[in-house]
């Protein structure tokens, strides 16, 4: 089978050849160990930088390039791919406070994550905390009677250069998917606390930006599937590690009718719907199964076990994981092994499943887990699924 033919076999709950592998986010360290060469891919602060420093198109190649090598060095089936910053993007630099403070033009401070690496927001300035004007119900709606006169976008503008290129070059052999935006619980507030103190406080405001939300996303679907691409990635954490964020009934209410007519939109027009969310999701993992097509980011560390999952789910929802993220960095070979025996012996068997991370292939990830991901997969993961190999 084709790589292609291997996700969808998944996708539809029929046995592939053998076990499909994908990833929804991979970092700058595991393109430059396995190419072994600089890249400005998924590269963090150094990225950042380049936009400030008007190398877009520098930064757009290396994209085209590095994303689609390191896809055939791994023999991955599924390449994602995303919007790219319109040609002549050249933002201006936010002013530095020190080695890893910025200030952005609004007052707010961010600093560069010891962990990831990234520009992260760090302290909402006072003025603009102060000066916050809270949506109403009129004023949404009255975005959502004007989102039909809107422009539904150009798909063959600058900014999804980096899409087409992918489609063009990988299309004939891989199934190709394109990261979206998504709708997770519609929240408000000039503070976190706030923000969450919304859902109970003003559910008929959160409820409104969930239907503006939900309306946007089902217009851009046509845009989306002007593109050429196989599917749509909704990116959308619900659940934290010990539980969802809000309750499954505001799930239920404000969110889930939204991401079921996302899902039958995309399905019109011929799209396949994976969906990313980590966290624990127990308590609404039935409703995912009825909208979604997969299900990407199942954090074991968040309660989320792929066997017991796959008894809840089978034949109706692909499950796409099973390697832990925490094992790829931290961990060793054998971790890697015992994820790949679990993952292979209860969720592969009949289909719908994918390997990969538990999240992402990211900062600090290991080399040799990955090639041991590799070799699982590779020596393992032939159909039909058979323990006895797993040595």
């Amino acid at each position: 089978m084709l790589p292609r033919e291997r996700v969808f076999a998944a996708l539809e709950h029929r046995e592939p050849d053998r076990i499909p592998w994908g990833e929804h986010s991979i970092d700058y360290n595991v393109y430059e160990d396995i190419l072994g060469r600089p890249t400005w891919v998924q590269s963090k602060m150094k990225q950042t930088q380049g936009y400030w420093d008007g190398r877009r198109d520098e930064i757009v190649e290396s994209y085209k390039r590095d994303r689609l090598d390191l896809i055939r060095a791994l023999e991955m089936d599924i390449v994602f791919v995303s919007r790219v910053p319109p040609k002549g993007h050249h933002p201006e630099p936010m002013e530095k406070i020190d080695d890893v403070t910025y200030r952005d033009k609004a007052g707010n401070l961010h600093r560069i994550s010891a962990t990831t690496h990234d520009l992260m927001p760090y302290k909402v300035s006072e003025e603009n905390t102060q000066n916050y004007k809270p949506p109403t119900v009129e004023g949404i709606q009255q975005q959502i009677d004007k989102l039909d006169d809107q422009p539904l976008g150009d798909p063959n503008a600058s900014d999804w250069e980096f899409v087409h290129h992918a489609v063009k070059e990988m299309k004939g052999t891989h199934f190709i998917m394109v990261m979206c935006g998504d709708l997770g619980f519609p929240v408000f507030g000039p503070t976190e606390e706030e923000r969450w103190m919304s859902l109970a406080l003003y559910p008929e405001v959160c409820e409104k930006l969930a239907e503006l939300r939900g309306r946007q996303m089902i217009r851009e679907v046509k845009l989306l599937a002007q593109l050429g691409v196989d599917g749509i990635m909704p990116c959308g954490d619900l659940g934290s590690s010990t539980a969802l964020m809000a309750s499954p009934d505001i799930y239920r209410r404000m969110v889930f009718p939204w991401h079921k007519a996302h899902c039958e939109e995309a399905h019109k027009h011929g799209l396949k719907v994976l969906k990313h969310c980590c966290g624990h999701t127990w308590p609404i993992i039935d409703e995912l199964a009825d909208a979604y097509d997969a299900y990407e980011g199942i954090q074991g560390t968040a309660g989320m076990d792929i066997g017991k999952l796959k008894e809840r789910v089978a034949g109706k929802l692909c499950l796409w994981g099973g390697i832990w993220h925490e094992h790829i960095i931290l961990g060793t070979l054998d971790d890697i092994r015992a994820d790949a025996r679990y993952a292979f012996e209860h969720a592969a068997p009949g289909g719908g499943y994918i390997m990969g991370s538990s999240h992402s292939l990211a900062v600090d990830a290991k080399k040799e887990n990955i090639l041991e991901m590799k070799r699982c997969r590779d020596e393992w993961g032939t159909y039909p699924i058979d323990p006895g190999r797993f040595v």
